[in-house]
């Protein structure tokens, strides 16, 4: 099979991803082997081909929101037949006996195994995955549109839950790419308003046309004090000025795996009146269960920026850059063209 794999972590612009042909996977047991439809290009792709997330495995195939289509079965894999369609994320494995599993918090098991990271994913033609951990989509998306829902979706539906944000309250996302996207129209399903700071120009077009009150640059603060705010952006330097935009009471969630220094806070500015930061880790599978059958009800608009599966390192590079709209994903099929499920 044809794969991409980090030939070595270095800068994105320096090509650290090479397409090479491997031999095709086997499934083991409990496992499905699956035939890849499509892959998001998730900005974690781009902290394990940079080297920001320490390697785990050399000469890894990246990618974790994979659409794909059951073609073969492990041992004991009873759950899916040929030709189902299933959904592959982040979440690849966890131990089940720790007691972060058993108070059903496996996303901090000690134990846990991610998906083109530990293991390869999916930037190839055929992929593995435990059925156990894998995820059946919903019809209401097509596979383009459903490869982001399975790591940008199923984290920012986390990371809104972590916010705390309370009904009909105000929430401040920095940064809005993929994951931010869709978690905006999650808020604004529940009546919320939302405010947004980003520095691309593509993104503050994007959150105006998915109904954000109000949109902001750099070094601008949202019109009203803030309930809850989420950082999607890689920034640690974002994290004081989210904070000060809380008001009382507030909680600002980390969405990222990789951040930043943070600059220095100030206690007085940045935390007094029961103001609270916390990050985000993983996800469960419960997590990812009740995002997707949210996104489908509530009909979410996937907007995102496919490319050819041989454009692979280009497609990381212009993640890299800002120069995607909403969530950049890669195709096995087909010509490439912008799509959304339904139009704004």
């Amino acid at each position: 099979m044809r794969a991409w794999r980090v030939r070595q972590p270095a800068p994105v612009d320096e090509h650290p991803l090479e397409l090479v042909d491997l031999p095709d996977p086997t499934p083991g047991p409990g496992e499905v082997l699956l035939r890849v439809r499509a892959c998001g290009v998730c900005r974690t792709d781009l902290h394990v081909a940079e080297g920001d997330l320490p390697p785990r495995r050399d000469h890894v195939v990246p990618g974790h929101e994979v659409v794909g289509e059951v073609v073969d079965l492990g041992a004991g894999a009873v759950r899916f037949r040929p030709g189902d369609r299933v959904g592959v994320a982040w979440l690849r494995s966890t131990c089940g006996a720790c007691r972060w599993c058993r108070a059903g918090r496996e996303n901090l098991c000690p134990s846990s195994r991610y998906t083109g990271w530990d293991v390869d994913g999916g930037y190839a033609e055929l992929t593995t995955v435990p059925e156990a951990f894998a995820y059946r989509l919903p019809e209401e998306f097509d596979d383009e549109q459903a490869a982001p829902l399975l790591c940008a979706g199923i984290i920012g539906y986390r990371s809104l839950v972590r916010s705390q944000l309370p009904p009909g309250g105000s929430l401040g996302i920095y940064g809005f790419g993929a994951s931010a996207h869709l978690t905006a129209q999650l808020a604004l399903a529940q009546g919320a308003q939302v405010h947004v700071v980003t520095r691309g120009e593509r993104g503050r077009r994007l959150a105006r046309r998915l109904g954000a009150s109000w949109v902001g640059g750099p070094g601008e603060r949202p019109p009203q004090r803030l309930d809850s705010a989420i950082i999607f952006a890689p920034a640690g330097d974002l994290v004081p000025v989210a904070l000060e935009a809380l008001g009382p009471a507030g909680t600002l969630a980390v969405a990222g795996i990789h951040l930043s220094d943070v600059p220095p806070l100030d206690y007085q500015r940045h935390l007094f009146q029961e103001r609270s930061l916390c990050s985000v880790t993983s996800n469960t599978r419960r997590d990812g269960e009740e995002f997707l059958l949210l996104a489908a009800r509530l009909g979410l608009r996937v907007h995102t920026t496919p490319a050819r599966f041989e454009q692979a390192d280009l497609a990381l590079a212009d993640l890299a850059h800002d120069r995607v709209d909403g969530a950049a994903v890669l195709v096995m099929d087909g010509p490439a063209a912008t799509s959304e499920v339904t139009s704004a």
